[in-house]
């Protein structure tokens, strides 16, 4: 028995450190493609190239919809933002998604909203509307009041009544850089309109200043696990949304800022009801189409463009947030298990969604046995201290390498941080995530597993402070 024991021991020893192995080089392939499109197209998206975009009568109008479900402290900030956006023509439409809080009444009081009769197109199926506002102020500005219904039905309610062609979907609790509109609309204007998906960054608002919904300062917090939020969005935009961008393989594009072409989510049947991660959902079900319906039309991540967003600053939200981003995962990845390996689906079902199923959602469950691993190897002396320090140098480039390259990534593209003691610090910090933060993740992630294999959800409630510093 204790042969057998052993010899099962080894076994996992040398699957977790082919498997870790692996995810790492892979996270390098992805580093190399970012590197490389970086490097060959230097300053990405330069301010001189947007002037003839912001003043051209060509300019395709967007709608930007606003999903807000008890966002009383920030939709105010939000909204005066994206009203100072450097874009032709928008129209901005909030969907008050039922709240039980001032959110609809911070609205009408700051930019004088009355009831108005408004046609509301059904293409797609949604909760009762209660009543639709316009604001004496601004004639752009529509607030949409309805019973709630999620996320994916208020995204669905505010596609309903927008009235262009490409619709731009941003969280309540967010701000728009000023020309982010601009840089994100630039490259659809370039295709003919066979890019049908843009995604942009995502970046930590805690630390920023603002002053008239611009941003005056931006400074790295002093919380740790703040500090490890931005470098893990370095990361994951950096290095994987823009690799897998390069080949048209992007699967996510942020609920928190994207740009999608209208009839296009209107013929795949919009956001889904029902899912966690309806944002990840969605741009997997357009690639479906574009597959199955033989179209040259593509999804791209954009660095540049961004989006600033509150981050959770409390273990127990911040545990919350990523149960349901992995619950949300696994949701999108069984409703289209037929895509795997098929080649049907071309690069998306013969390497992206392997990909995904196998490094993004069993990661947690291979790193999390990893751990183990170390911990019973030294401590029962099952394993030869070679092989146990191999798999820490393993899990170290894993996490830690990878978060040190993001930060280099940021630095060449970005230039968000201006300090170099901005940099020093997220690289001294990036070294430390294989030791604390990525464990506690890889926990969480596990529970959101559970939580969709148990049909289970806990949501949580974030205590937000707003973006602005006007007050």
């Amino acid at each position: 028995m204790n042969n057998m024991g052993l010899w099962i021991f080894q076994f996992l020893t040398i699957l977790v450190i082919v498997y870790m192995s692996f995810t790492a080089l892979s996270y390098i392939m992805l580093f190399l493609l970012s590197f490389r499109k970086v490097s060959r197209e230097g300053k990405l998206d330069k301010k001189e190239t947007l002037e003839d975009l912001a003043i051209s009568e060509s300019t395709i109008p967007v709608s930007i919809i606003v999903p807000a479900f008890n966002e009383e402290v920030g939709v105010v900030d939000t909204v005066r933002s994206l009203l100072t956006l450097q874009y032709p023509q928008f129209e901005i439409i909030v969907v008050d998604d039922g709240s039980n809080d001032q959110t609809l009444s911070k609205l009408t009081e700051a930019y004088h909203l009355y009831v108005v009769d408004y046609a509301i197109r059904k293409h797609l199926d949604t909760q009762p509307i209660h009543g639709v506002y316009k604001s004496t102020i601004f004639p752009n500005l529509v607030v949409i009041s309805k019973e709630n219904g999620g996320k994916a039905d208020a995204l669905n309610s505010g596609i309903n009544i927008a009235n262009y062609p490409y619709f731009c979907a941003i969280d309540g609790d967010s701000m728009l850089e000023q020309d982010a509109l601009l840089k994100a609309m630039k490259p659809i204007h370039a295709s003919d309109g066979h890019i049908i998906g843009v995604g942009g960054s995502i970046r930590i608002a805690n630390g920023i200043k603002i002053s008239r919904s611009k941003i005056e300062v931006i400074e790295v917090p002093n919380k740790p696990l703040v500090i490890m939020q931005i470098i893990e969005y370095f990361r994951a935009f950096l290095i994987g949304r823009l690799g897998f961008s390069r080949f048209n393989q992007l699967l996510i594009v942020s609920g928190a800022f994207g740009v999608f072409r209208k009839d296009k989510v209107i013929h795949v049947g919009g956001y889904r009801q029902g899912t966690v991660g309806e944002d990840m959902e969605l741009v997997v079900r357009l690639h479906r189409m574009i597959r199955e319906e033989k179209l040259k039309d593509r999804i791209e991540y954009i660095p540049d463009p961004v989006c600033w967003t509150e981050a959770p600053s409390s273990f127990e939200v911040l545990r919350l947030q990523r149960i349901r981003w992995q619950r949300g995962l696994a949701e999108t990845m069984h409703l289209h298990r037929s895509m795997f390996f098929n080649p049907k689906y071309g690069s998306v079902g013969l390497v992206t969604m392997p990909y995904f199923f196998l490094v993004e959602l069993l990661g947690a469950v291979f790193e999390f046995l990893g751990y183990l691993l170390i911990i019973g190897g030294l401590l029962f002396d099952f394993l030869d201290p070679t092989i146990v320090f191999t798999i820490f140098l393993v899990t170290v480039i894993y996490g830690s390498f990878i978060s040190s390259l993001a930060v280099l990534l940021e630095e060449m593209t970005m230039h968000k941080y201006p300090k170099v003691s901005h940099l020093i610090k997220l690289f001294l910090w990036s070294l430390t995530d294989s030791f604390w933060y990525r464990p506690i993740l890889v926990i969480w992630r596990i529970e959101g597993l559970i939580a969709f294999l148990t049909k289970k959800s806990e949501w949580g409630k974030m205590d937000r402070k707003g973006l602005s510093s006007d007050k």
